[in-house]
Parts: structure tokens; C-alpha cells; sequence
């Protein structure tokens, strides 16, 4: 009896030193911490190239009378190229200044006036320079959808002009003339992140350049009866682009703290049991 009640005290106390110990060799649990978003911000390059799709609501000349009918006022395709420097408010606002040149592109007239008609022929082509600004619209696997504005100014130029008289063969030029037109523009794309520092953007862009206008034309023989330039009132164009931008202090878009694990509860031990023997045995006389 006494041997059985031994082995029971020493099992109990047994399994009571392990189980801690147990315990102990499990892994501790693991605590992740929310994705913290972080504004980014700073200081970009940009370089812009693309091709236009030109239009001019209006066809005009002093000389013209009430007998004169616009028959065709047509502008070819034409590539362009630019460059600018922006900054990036935050992971939605941002604004650039940028200047393009846009690259010669032909344009074709043709009036009547009841038994004549003129044909136009010249070359167009600007120097744009914009301040724009962007609503970024959330981003999504890098993608990042966009709108903006921009207003600023544009260099207009005609070379190359001539008017010839379909009838007669008659020729008359203008020398090459450039004026100053106030720009404003309107943008719409998608933006990819390829790295942190390194965005690529294709957009469209509707642009007003304002009016285009020919000095007076000269004759071959250098005569001229009337004051008679040309006027292209109202070049719009639907623009087609791709761009590169360059952060130039970049930063990460989010800031994802490390797991971090919570400590193991510290080890119970227990202090070891007191054996304390039962007493003796009392014997009857």
C-alpha cells in the first residue's frame, strides 16, 4: 500500500514539472501588424512624345467676300516631343510645368468664289508650354488612373504658305510668321509604377492652341492689290501620348511594419514537492 501511494505522489508531480516545460517548447504566437499607407511626395523629370490629330474650326482672310465658300481646311498628323519638371504632393495631387515642340504639320485649303477657286498649301507648327495639374485616382496592381488640366501658351507658326488660283495658275506666298496664343489643355490616362522611382503614363490630351495666321500675300512678280492673309481660327488637337517620369526623391508608397512576435509567457516552475513519509504504523497489543 505504501509502495502504490509513493508511485502516485511522484506521477502527479511529474507530469506538473513537464507541462511547463512543454509549453515552453511550443512557438510563440505572431502578431502582424496593418499596412501603414505613407503619402509619397517630391520632386519628378518627365519626357513626353506623342502625335496629334489636328482640326480648325475657321478658314478666313480680309479679302474675303460674302461669295466665298470654305471647301476644305485639313491638317495632317504630326509627331511631338517634350520635356518638364514636376512635384508630387501626395498619393493624389500632383503638377508639372512642361514645354513641347510640336512638329510640322501640312495643312490644305481649298475656297470658291462662283467661277474660281484658290487652293492653300503650308506647313504648321508650335513651340507649347503648359502648367498642368493631376488628380490621381487610386491605385490598383501599379496602375494608377488620372485627370488634369492645364492652361499656359503656345507659339504658332505658318511656313511655307501659297495660294494658287485653280482658273488663272496664279500664285501668290507669305513669309513665315509666328505669334503668341493663350493654350489650355485637358488630360486623361492611366499611369503604371514600374519601380519606385520610375512611372510610365499613357495619356490623352485635347488641346486649343488658339489661332494661326499668314503675313500678307505677295504675288510671283511681287505685286499684291489687296491686303490678304489667311487666318486658322480655333486649332484644336486630340493628342495621343506617352510618357516617362523620373521621381527624384523617391520614397516608398507604403510602409509595412515587420511582423513582430510577442514574447513567451515565462515558465512556470514549480518547486518540487516535499515528501513527507506517512507515519508509522500503530500495532495493537
Amino acid at each position: 500500500m505504501k509502495s502504490i501511494k509513493t508511485s502516485l505522489i511522484a506521477g502527479i508531480a511529474a507530469v506538473t514539472v513537464a507541462a511547463p516545460a512543454v509549453a515552453a517548447d511550443l512557438p510563440p504566437p505572431m502578431i502582424y501588424k496593418a499596412p501603414v499607407v505613407v503619402d509619397t511626395g517630391g520632386w519628378y523629370l518627365r519626357g513626353d512624345i506623342g502625335f496629334s490629330n489636328q482640326k480648325v474650326e475657321e478658314l478666313t482672310s480680309p479679302a474675303y467676300t460674302p461669295a466665298v465658300t470654305v471647301l476644305k481646311k485639313e491638317v495632317d498628323s504630326a509627331a511631338f516631343g517634350g520635356i518638364g519638371f514636376g512635384y508630387q504632393f501626395n498619393n493624389w495631387f500632383r503638377v508639372d510645368v512642361t514645354g513641347e515642340y510640336r512638329g510640322g504639320a501640312a495643312f490644305r485649303g481649298l475656297d470658291s468664289y462662283g467661277a474660281g477657286s484658290n487652293d492653300y498649301w503650308g506647313t504648321k507648327s508650335e513651340w507649347l508650354f503648359l502648367g498642368n495639374a493631376y488628380l490621381d485616382l487610386g491605385t490598383w496592381w501599379c496602375v494608377t488612373p488620372f485627370i488634369g488640366a492645364g492652361i499656359g501658351y503656345s507659339r504658332n507658326t505658318i511656313s511655307n504658305w501659297r495660294d494658287i488660283n485653280n482658273q488663272t495658275g496664279a500664285t501668290a506666298y507669305a513669309d513665315t510668321n509666328s505669334q503668341w496664343e493663350f493654350a489650355w489643355a485637358l488630360h486623361a490616362g492611366l499611369a503604371y509604377k514600374v519601380t519606385n522611382n520610375f512611372t510610365a503614363e499613357f495619356a490623352y490630351r485635347y488641346v486649343n492652341l488658339g489661332d494661326f495666321a499668314t503675313t500678307d500675300m505677295i504675288g510671283f512678280n511681287g505685286a499684291n492689290a489687296a491686303y490678304n492673309p489667311i487666318y486658322l481660327n480655333g486649332v484644336t488637337s486630340h493628342d495621343f501620348k506617352l510618357a516617362l517620369r523620373w521621381s527624384l526623391s523617391p520614397s516608398e508608397p507604403f510602409a509595412v511594419a515587420a511582423p513582430a512576435y510577442a514574447p513567451p509567457p515565462p515558465a512556470y516552475n514549480p518547486p518540487p514537492p516535499v515528501y513527507s513519509p506517512p507515519p508509522p504504523l500503530m500495532r495493537k497489543g
